[in-house]
């Protein structure tokens, strides 16, 4: 069972046909969550076989989530494969086409650019901030604000592993909260001449008609700070940061038009990769296919290995043993004959099967193989 953002899947191996299990399957989740079927059945799809693979490597990749190329997905999918595996709920199916999924969102990370830009303003920004400073772990950060996108930032910043972190809010009870949650430090709102030297990045995110942040008041923050490097994100609306203060000395200042635009050609930029992910994957699912298609085979070969051993006894026993003439040696010589025939015929095409890659690719549909073969067993 895989469990992310805006999905729940239940992948499995039916011991019939999968369009036959989807429906039983179905029936299950509404009677398990007390959903009605009529209300439940337009949030399922289902998938099958060849699409079902796709699915799950598309999945993993990031091509199939709700933010193009989000990272988060292929942990959860990695997860969900551990618990699993974990309580013996996988077979060698599942463990085949879980361990591929994870294959694909390693090589869709590592040869394409879908993953590398931020996709959100909070990433975006802290993103600029690292360009500066490089790693954020020796520098400290001051959030204004306590709100969605304000937490957003603060998560970003201890993902990136902000030394330091400060928090300051009109609302001390909502500011208490940010800081303990996150490892924070609040500084009571309004106290610029404490909060404003120290860190080397400044976040603000508040409702004010008037800047939060003037010139004035950043020019005595330089002058203690010895005019090292100040990152300000301005993600307010109306804007937060007065307008002068990106002409200062050392200070950057980006606002969210202009982390918007970069959040729009990151999109674009994931957007081109969709092609060399999705070959990717297209790849991956063959292999799959032939690795599934090459046990299926070796399972047909023995099946009509047995099938052919039943049908030389009762060959036997219905012509040469009417045979008067043949001694019991001649006949275990006969039936040791047949034996060793009907072996070679199967023999070539098993080894062909375990060593010839391409052979596997080519046959598609077993069950073709094992109708058109075994289809009287099965009807007798």
């Amino acid at each position: 069972m895989l469990s992310t953002c805006n999905r729940s899947e239940v992948y499995g191996v039916p011991p019939e046909t999968s369009h036959e299990c989807a429906p039983g399957l179905s029936n299950f989740l509404s009677e398990f969550h007390s959903v009605r079927m009529d209300v439940l059945g337009v949030s399922l799809y289902h998938h099958y076989d060849r699409e079902a693979v796709r699915h799950l490597f598309r999945v993993a990749a990031g091509l199939d989530s709700m933010m193009l190329g989000e990272a988060e997905i292929l942990g959860q999918v990695r997860e969900a494969y551990r618990v699993a595996h974990e309580q013996g709920a996988t077979g060698p199916v599942l463990n085949r086409l879980f361990q591929g999924a994870l294959e694909v969102g390693k090589r869709v990370r590592a040869e394409t650019e879908l993953g590398t830009r931020p996709m959100s303003v909070a990433s975006a920004g802290v993103k600029l901030a690292e360009r500066i400073f490089g790693k954020l772990d020796e520098h400290a950060a001051l959030v204004l604000g306590a709100g969605t996108i304000s937490e957003q930032v603060i998560a970003q910043l201890r993902d990136r592993g902000i030394a330091r972190l400060f928090v300051m809010n009109r609302s001390k009870d909502r500011a208490d909260g940010l800081a303990k949650q996150y490892g924070g430090e609040v500084i009571p709102w309004g106290d610029w001449e404490k909060a404003l030297p120290v860190p080397d990045v400044i976040v603000s995110s508040v409702s004010s008609e008037e800047p939060v942040l003037r010139r004035e008041m950043l020019v005595k923050a330089m002058e203690k700070r010895g005019n090292r490097a100040l990152f300000l994100m301005d993600l307010g609306l109306p804007r937060n940061i007065g307008g002068n203060v990106g002409n200062l000395y050392n200070v950057y200042v980006y606002n969210m038009d202009d982390l918007t635009e970069i959040v729009a050609q990151n999109r674009q930029a994931r957007e081109n990769e969709i092609p060399k992910a999705a070959s990717i994957v297209e790849e991956h699912v063959g292999k799959f296919l032939s690795w599934q298609a090459s046990v299926e085979l070796v399972g047909l070969v023995n099946e009509l290995r047995t099938r052919i051993r039943e049908e030389r006894a009762q060959f036997i026993r219905a012509r040469v043993e009417s045979i008067k003439h043949l001694t019991e040696a001649d006949r275990a010589h006969v039936e040791k004959l047949m034996d060793e025939m009907l072996e070679n015929l199967l023999l070539e095409p098993a080894q062909r099967l375990r060593s010839e890659k391409d052979l596997r690719r080519k046959v598609q549909n077993v069950e073709a193989l094992r109708d058109l073969f075994l289809s009287n067993r099965v009807k007798s």
